[in-house]
């Protein structure tokens, strides 16, 4: 199962392609790390949503895992990135999973990762989309085993 990871910070989306093939993790290669929406209007999601479309497409990514945001308080997700959000949410035939903190650290958890994340080849802003995807590919994968049994 190929997934992206995506961690929404003001007006962009941090991606993270990540694989699990019988158990062995693998990141592909991607032509893009970052999307910034630089115009915040109709035309401008249009344009960020038809992009992230192609991306997706162009990967054959099975679904999309998107880091949730808190909507009020000191953490809370800025307008843009709800709006950024629902653009990815509403692309039709994609699966996308908004994931909570709290399950990605319960997934790290019971699942920790075992390469640093230094040693992945990825950027440092990469990071939280990363994890964001490993949790849960883990969380997945823990689940199967656990109804195999």
């Amino acid at each position: 199962m190929k997934v992206c990871g995506v961690d929404l910070k003001s007006n962009e989306a941090n991606v993270c392609l990540l694989s699990l093939v019988d158990g062995m993790f693998h990141i592909p290669d991607c032509r893009i790390r970052r999307l910034t929406l630089a115009d915040t209007s109709a035309k401008g999601l249009k344009s960020f949503q038809s992009t992230f479309a192609k991306l997706v497409a162009d990967y054959q990514i099975d679904a999309v895992i998107i880091r949730q945001r808190q909507s009020k308080g000191k953490f809370a997700g800025s307008a843009i990135g709800f709006k950024l959000e629902a653009a990815i949410e509403l692309i039709e035939g994609l699966n996308v999973v908004v994931y909570s903190p709290t399950d990605i650290k319960e997934s790290l958890r019971r699942n920790p990762m075992s390469v640093p994340f230094a040693e992945t080849g990825l950027k440092q802003f990469q990071e939280t989309a990363f994890t964001t995807a490993y949790a849960w590919l883990m969380k997945n994968e823990y689940a199967s085993n656990d109804s195999a049994d």
